[in-house]
């Protein structure tokens, strides 16, 4: 696995999906999915294979949503493609959904565009790749997996080659949870992005170790947060439902081992949904409230050295400085 530099542990308490859609006796210990970033639209994109016969499908990867989707308008063909019917056992799976002609449907969005539409719920062959936590293994399938027809309009945005998204929010339906279950995995994953399109990331489902180049297991060296959940969806769709991203509970900014001054309340998720601190992949950069941006950004400038010099900013960020001053 190339070497990566940000590393996220998520962990999972959600009912499994039922495991016996796994096709294979084969158990493997973790599965694992490669993730690329696209620096020309600061993307990260990952790759499964899906369909009969297989063809490889590349995903935008979001920290959210709850079903994977894939656009079905443009040379969607598979002999074991499968729709969902309203009050089968995959409808019910996902919770509230719309039903028409007897068809069960949700809405895929798009976290990047911010757009949306209706798409039939679907069914079909899905297969990744095995891991021992050290190197790649055998391609594993899962012959029952639940996804969302799409369409191109929601491709608004998407890096050049994607045709959906790999959804991996906290819920059952989602790609890690039902992967788990396909192959009765420990509920968690484990995401690595690296900064720079010339090294690749992982994604891995299932148990450590997390062994990166230079063979480093960094399984041994995290650090944890507890994960919190926003009452409110924040994506939107049905009114009631909590959301299906990920929050943890800042509590103080430093620059310089300093605290600076900001309304803390500001770090806590309020009634309405707002506030706290989620993670993303679909921003390419940290996005602060603006009175703590403000506070940050005069923060960080006096404690730059005075030898570093200054630069014109470039949007949308306030302050920049010569690199080559540091």
């Amino acid at each position: 696995m190339a070497l990566v530099y940000k590393f996220l542990l998520l962990c999972f308490l959600l009912i499994f999906v039922p495991r016996a859609i796994a096709q294979t006796s084969f158990r493997p210990r973790a599965l694992v999915l490669p993730v690329q970033k696209n620096a020309a639209v600061f993307q990260y994109v990952t790759q499964i294979k899906q369909r009969t016969p297989l063809v490889p499908v590349k995903l935008a990867v979001h920290l959210g949503g709850n079903l994977l989707w894939v656009d079905c308008e443009k040379g969607y063909v598979s002999s074991t493609n499968k729709t969902a019917r309203c009050g089968s056992a995959q409808c019910n799976l996902i919770g509230p959904v719309a039903c028409g002609g007897g068809i069960c449907g949700e809405f895929p969005s798009n976290p990047i565009s911010n757009t949306g539409t209706f798409g039939s719920i679907r069914i079909d062959v899905v297969s990744v790749q095995s891991t021992n936590g050290r190197h790649p293994g055998r391609g594993v399938t899962v012959p029952n997996f639940i996804f969302l027809c799409g369409s191109e309009f929601v491709l608004q945005g998407l890096a050049p080659g994607v045709t959906g998204i790999a959804a991996l929010g906290r819920t059952k339906t989602a790609l890690p949870l039902q992967l788990a279950a396909a192959f009765s995995l420990n509920r968690k994953f484990a995401i690595c992005l690296s900064p720079s399109a010339r090294s690749n990331g992982v994604i891995i489902i299932g148990d450590g170790p997390y062994v990166l180049l230079p063979n480093v297991d960094v399984s041994k060296s995290l650090t944890y947060t507890p994960l919190l959940i926003n009452q409110v969806n924040t994506e939107g769709g049905f009114l009631g439902t909590p959301s299906n991203e990920y929050f943890i509970g800042v509590k103080s900014i430093k620059v310089g081992g300093k605290a600076i001054p900001l309304n803390t309340t500001l770090l806590s998720i309020d009634s309405e949904g707002i506030g706290g601190t989620k993670f993303s992949t679909a921003v390419p950069y940290t996005v602060l409230e603006t009175s703590i941006y403000k506070a940050l950004l005069q923060a960080f400038v006096n404690a730059m050295p005075t030898k570093v010099t200054r630069v014109a900013p470039v949007a949308p960020f306030g302050a920049c400085f010569n690199s080559r001053d540091t």
